[in-house]
């Protein structure tokens, strides 16, 4: 009929399982999200938790925010950073592969935030990559984010490289 219409290319999904389950076929370069998890640090409170919501931009954090691209259109904003964390498994045990922090705030009285989205999904997939990227953070939520990794599993962080651990450190 529309011969003008061009068929839609398969680009990259995001899937939760190896889609090809030992076959070499379609899908292969599948992205899998499976060993990914959001942590969001909040700086006030001085906590870390997890928010799968955040691998689509629908935490708690995030919902019923319209984020802005300039920082300063936010200035009560409340300071946040999201921390994507990958695990990957050595022989000796997992450890954790990749961490890469993306700044972010919320005002909620106007209902505004500042984030900005390519830095997310590029540090989404750096930390997928392997990549440790948190030395731009501040003292205080660098110390929050060692605590919550140390405290939920201590072997996973000894395992892990030591550039994780010398970024993480406060001077």
């Amino acid at each position: 009929m529309e011969q003008n219409k061009k068929k839609k290319s398969i680009g990259f999904n995001i899937i939760k399982n190896d889609p090809t389950d030992g076959h070499k076929g379609f899908g292969i370069g599948a992205l899998s999200l499976e060993n990914v998890s959001p942590v969001f640090i909040d700086v006030e409170e001085g906590e870390a938790f997890v928010d799968i919501g955040a691998m689509h931009a629908r935490s708690v954090v995030e919902k019923g925010i319209k984020f802005l691209k300039n920082k300063e259109e936010v200035p009560n904003g409340k300071p946040y950073w999201l921390v994507w964390v990958t695990i990957d498994r050595k022989v000796e045990g997992p450890y954790y592969a990749g961490v890469t922090a993306c700044e972010l705030t919320v005002d909620r009285s106007i209902r505004r935030g500042y984030k900005s989205l390519p830095e997310h999904v590029n540090r989404m997939d750096k930390s997928m990559k392997r990549h440790i990227i948190v030395d731009h953070m501040d003292n205080r939520s660098k110390e929050i984010l060692s605590n919550y990794l140390k405290n939920h599993d201590k072997n996973m962080w000894e395992l892990s490289e030591q550039k994780l651990k010398d970024d993480l450190e406060v001077n």
